[in-house]
């Protein structure tokens, strides 16, 4: 099998380096970290074992970053639902935790999730569930 080493340019190591003293994102730290190590010589299935991956999912980082640079490390964007809960109703639903649930004709002085659910419907339009409610509010803390 041919090295894969001679497809990387000279400055391939001192830039996964970079990468890895620089990227706060723990998937493209892993993938810097085990691609830096097939750039050093080593085997692509050493270094699967070691970092428990795939060997193709590491061949294909590796093919990434030779033909990429440091963008090849970086999650592609994925196709699938756009998530509900924007920025803009999450600010929306951090004001109104923030009002008297009894202005808004609830039936306790303290919020339920269920009840913020229903008042940020009747005002946004959007339905959410109780759950998506409580995730949101768990971010405030």
């Amino acid at each position: 099998m041919r090295p894969l080493k001679s497809h990387f340019p000279e400055n391939a190591l001192p830039t996964l380096e970079t990468i890895l003293k620089q990227t706060q994102e723990a998937r493209v730290f892993r993938r810097a970290q085990a691609v830096r190590e097939v750039v050093a010589g080593q085997h692509v299935s050493t270094v699967s074992a070691t970092f428990h991956l795939a060997n193709s999912a590491l061949r294909k980082w590796v093919q990434r970053f030779a033909h990429e640079g440091p963008q090849g490390l970086l999650d592609r964007p994925r196709s699938g639902r756009p998530p509900k809960v924007t920025c803009e109703l999450e600010q929306h639903l951090n004001r109104l935790v923030d009002q008297d649930p009894l202005q808004h004709d609830a039936r306790s002085s303290q919020w339920s999730c269920r009840e913020l659910a229903t008042v940020l419907a009747q005002q946004t339009g959007v339905q959410l569930g109780r759950e998506s409610v409580r995730c949101v509010l768990k971010k405030r803390t």
